[in-house]
């Protein structure tokens, strides 16, 4: 089993930045390729990006690239969400997945799965 707890959220106003923190516990964290979804009310989940487990590749939505920026440090058990110049339209629950494969677009790829944390983004 591996527990992941998502931290970083909040209320941010247009164009400014957070940073989201996933600290994962039960597992050796640099065997497992770390992923970011977020859903907003009444949409899909959608697919951020995600780091391979030794931090070394990175994979992103097209729609997320130059904005966010996903990075780990295995010797604390945490992956990052740096997310700049933020829209309203990126507000949504943000959530880390934890997955055996080298890294997935899909969140079924997904093995492990955090609660989430808000992001509110002001106009």
């Amino acid at each position: 089993q591996v527990q992941l707890v998502e931290s970083g959220g909040g209320l941010v106003e247009a164009g400014g930045s957070l940073r989201l923190s996933c600290v994962a516990s039960g597992r050796t964290f640099s065997n497992f390729a770390m992923g970011w979804f977020r859903q907003a009310p009444g949409k899909e989940r959608e697919f951020v990006g995600y780091i391979r487990g030794n931090g070394g590749s990175t994979t992103y939505a097209d729609s997320m690239k130059g904005r966010f920026t996903i990075s780990r440090d295995n010797a604390k058990n945490t992956v990052y969400l740096q997310a700049n110049n933020l829209k309203p339209e990126d507000t949504a629950v943000y959530s880390c997945a934890a997955t055996r494969r080298s890294g997935s677009l899909y969140y079924n790829a997904y093995d492990y799965w955090g609660p989430g944390t808000q992001v509110t983004v002001s106009s």
